[in-house]
């Protein structure tokens, strides 16, 4: 029979922790636990970067194609409307009774008073063997290529031969003015011209504002204050 115990062989003391695990265990233990805590984060950690992270920029966006309809460039120019149309051509003006008479020039070609129409005219009535006319004549041939454009003065040559009448032309240098050749007195009895020399002042409207006879200066004056009225 024994008296005393064989001592254990196991280890106790300060190197022995709670439980009698050692130091060695205790860290291996917790650095398990410390990979399994990790495994089981890291899917959440994952799925917190996509769901924050920013999306890439994408293709540029054409404003004026996103644009909803009406809200584009005011100036631009609509569908279907063709660029650098001409514009409407204004309306013929309105023909008077006055300008509705036609005839014939001395150099043969027709005439048509309409297509004066809108404009102030002045008719003047002479004949060639005249001399109150001869001395209108250079006032004429001064003054109607200035006043063409505005105010037309057209002379009606009559009380006299086709011949007489284009040697009168050509001795006042009335080339540059339309002359009619009224030798039958059409014009002359349609407006009631008893006289020469007369002139008959038709305004813008087609009213005879004047008819009888004009010396070169008031002639002027007449013309020239049509002219500033037509512009």
């Amino acid at each position: 029979m024994r008296l005393f115990r064989r001592p254990s062989r196991r280890r106790t003391g300060p190197a022995a922790g709670p439980g009698g695990r050692s130091p060695r265990r205790r860290r291996a233990g917790t650095a398990a636990a410390l990979v399994a805590a990790l495994a089981a984060a890291l899917p959440g950690a994952a799925s917190c970067a996509v769901d924050t992270a920013v999306d890439p920029p994408g293709p540029p966006v054409d404003a004026a194609a996103a644009a909803p309809a009406g809200t584009g460039d005011p100036t631009a120019t609509p569908t279907g409307t063709p660029t650098g149309a001409p514009p409407t051509p204004a309306a013929p003006a309105r023909v008077p009774d006055s300008l509705r008479f036609t005839g014939t020039t001395l150099d043969g070609k027709p005439f048509a008073a309409a297509d004066l129409a809108g404009r102030p005219v002045v008719l003047w009535f002479w004949a060639p063997w005249c001399a109150t006319c001869a001395s209108q004549a250079w006032t004429v041939a001064e003054i109607a290529p200035q006043y063409r454009d505005r105010v037309p003065i057209v002379g009606v040559a009559g009380l006299g031969q086709r011949t007489a009448m284009r040697d009168f032309v050509t001795e006042f240098e009335l080339g540059g003015t339309l002359q009619l050749d009224d030798a039958a007195g059409k014009l002359w009895r349609r407006f009631e011209v008893v006289e020469q020399s007369t002139f008959l002042i038709i305004d813008r409207d087609g009213k005879v504002i004047h008819q009888g006879f004009l010396d070169g200066e008031d002639l002027t004056r007449r013309v020239a204050a049509l002219a500033a009225q037509a512009g």
